[in-house]
């Protein structure tokens, strides 16, 4: 188990949804020595301290995953670093494609080199769905970073730091999330879907730092966690937000996937059920054998999609993720 109060952590992009989130839990529950706030936008971060985030063990740097000196710099005596900056606008990365290869790839590879020369001990970056045979341009960057976390355990040989990964689905209320956009446009008497047969997994903030948690304390190095979580039709949630709306369908986006997975079947063959979540081993000769040996493999068979029958959330469930938005 990690000791937390002995622990200095840094966030990259630590004034998003899931950077506040995190950093929020970590002060209330865990109480480590030190957390770093490191992300570009120097009004985000004057927002989040004056908002109350300003404990004295936060700190805030100004600075860019794609500048690997001032990671470094940003690295010093740093134990533990979750790795969260990314550009994730599926539309906007179809746009400015070279944008987020810098960002998501490149960023990517700035955080390896900078967690090795600081000897950092363990690094844990966040992905997506849409990592998972991908069909847009966000999604492919997040494939190729969760690829080069995962093989940078390569280049430790077996030492510190620890690569690893978490992969989940749409997150309930953060930015660019379906269910503000809906709220919003319920005032109009419209809402806007791109297709009706659209199904997506959604967790919550809370629950993904909880998957960040968890993996911190149980990551051996090169493994993907990925949560058991449901998913809903968009159709469904409309109904829950906005009953009495007309909605109009206006196609899917650039970049856009009918229903999403959360495991590709390649990666079945050397999946494992945890318990509170299932994790996708490395199958490279560096991965320790006994590692997760009492864990039960999902077999070949093993499926894990947006549309598949019993995996929906329930309307109860889809009325507590909204009541959890707007009255968090």
């Amino acid at each position: 188990m990690i000791d937390w109060s002995q622990k200095t952590i840094l966030v990259t992009g630590g004034t998003g949804s899931f950077g506040r989130q995190f950093v929020a839990t970590m002060l209330e529950k865990f109480k480590p020595k030190k957390v770093i706030i490191f992300s570009r936008d120097e009004l985000k971060q004057h927002e989040m301290r004056t908002s109350g985030f300003d404990h004295p063990s936060l700190r805030y740097f100004i600075g860019d995953v794609r500048d690997v000196d001032r990671l470094r710099r940003a690295m010093n005596g740093v134990d533990i670093v979750v790795h969260a900056a990314a550009l994730k606008q599926v539309v906007a990365c179809e746009y400015n494609p070279i944008e987020a290869v810098k960002t998501n790839i490149d960023g990517a590879r700035n955080i390896i080199e900078a967690s090795i020369d600081a000897k950092v001990q363990k690094v844990l970056a966040l992905s997506t769905d849409k990592a998972v045979s991908p069909v847009n341009l966000y999604g492919a960057t997040k494939l190729v970073a969760e690829k080069l976390f995962i093989q940078a355990n390569a280049y430790v040989g077996g030492g510190a730091p620890k690569f690893s990964c978490v992969r989940y689905g749409n997150v309930v209320g953060s930015r660019g999330s379906v269910v503000p956009v809906f709220l919003e446009q319920r005032k109009t008497g419209r809402v806007t879907v791109t297709d009706k047969r659209m199904t997506r997994f959604w967790i919550t903030l809370e629950d993904g730092v909880k998957l960040v948690t968890n993996g911190l304390e149980r990551m051996h190095g090169g493994e993907i966690f990925v949560p058991k979580i449901t998913a809903m039709n968009i159709m469904d949630l409309v109904k829950i937000v906005a009953p009495s709306c007309v909605v109009d369908e206006v196609g899917i986006r650039p970049g856009e996937k009918l229903h999403e997975a959360l495991l590709s079947d390649e990666e079945a063959t050397h999946t494992v059920d945890a318990g509170e979540q299932y994790v996708v081993l490395p199958v490279h000769p560096w991965w320790p054998n006994d590692a997760w040996k009492n864990a039960v493999p999902v077999g070949s068979e093993f499926r894990y999609v947006s549309n598949l029958d019993g995996n929906w959330m329930t309307e109860e469930q889809l009325r507590a993720m909204v009541r959890s938005y707007e009255n968090p």
